[in-house]
């Protein structure tokens, strides 16, 4: 529970951080569009959880296929062949998961449809 706490906290710290920064260039000229701040922060989060979130289960799902593929060549070792192209396959197939997910976190950072809406 502790890590958890000081996992928030930090992430906290690090959007309060980024937030007056990007305020630090609009406070220069005598105006702070808040708007603007709180899109930028939380996009920035939406991208951490997406790519946190995103590849948890491709990580579970590869470890799992690899401890299988390991456990059928201890059984049969003269399926080796067979046994390593078919996880080979699966694991190209479970990390395209992961990089769907990187996919949505490069939009939401960098061509966020909303983004022209909120900027101006």
């Amino acid at each position: 529970m502790s890590r958890l706490v000081t996992f928030v906290s930090v992430a906290l710290m690090v959007f309060a951080v980024s937030s007056v920064a990007f305020a630090a260039d609009a406070a220069a000229a005598g105006y702070t569009d808040w708007a603007k701040v709180i899109f930028v922060g939380v996009s920035v989060i939406a991208a951490g959880l997406c790519m946190g979130l995103g590849t948890v289960g491709p990580g579970l799902g590869m470890g799992q296929a690899t401890a299988g593929a390991s456990e059928a060549v201890g059984r049969n070792p003269e399926a080796q062949g067979k046994i390593m192209l078919t996880m080979m396959v699966g694991l190209a197939m479970t990390e395209s998961i992961a990089i769907y997910a990187l996919v949505v976190t490069l939009i939401i950072l960098y061509a966020n449809p909303f983004k022209a809406i909120i900027m101006g």
